[in-house]
């Protein structure tokens, strides 16, 4: 997911196609590259609440100005 803004968006839904823990892979607003650390605590758990034709849905920190990337654990 990509945040082009300046401005953090909080609880950000995102489709998924299972359930189970996500796992932040890479937050490019994290403090390692000298970014504010704003992000989702390491990873989220997905909810089964379809959204944009998935089965299941995260939600989500989007950091401004940031990339955040997930995988499934």
């Amino acid at each position: 997911m990509y945040n082009f803004t300046p401005v953090p968006r909080l609880n950000y839904r995102v489709g998924v196609p299972r359930g189970g823990y996500w796992r932040e892979i890479l937050n490019s607003d994290a403090q390692v590259y000298w970014g504010s650390g704003l992000g989702n605590y390491g990873g989220a758990d997905a909810v089964p609440m379809p959204y944009d034709a998935y089965s299941h849905s995260l939600t989500l920190t989007l950091p401004p100005l940031a990339a955040v990337f997930f995988k499934p654990d």
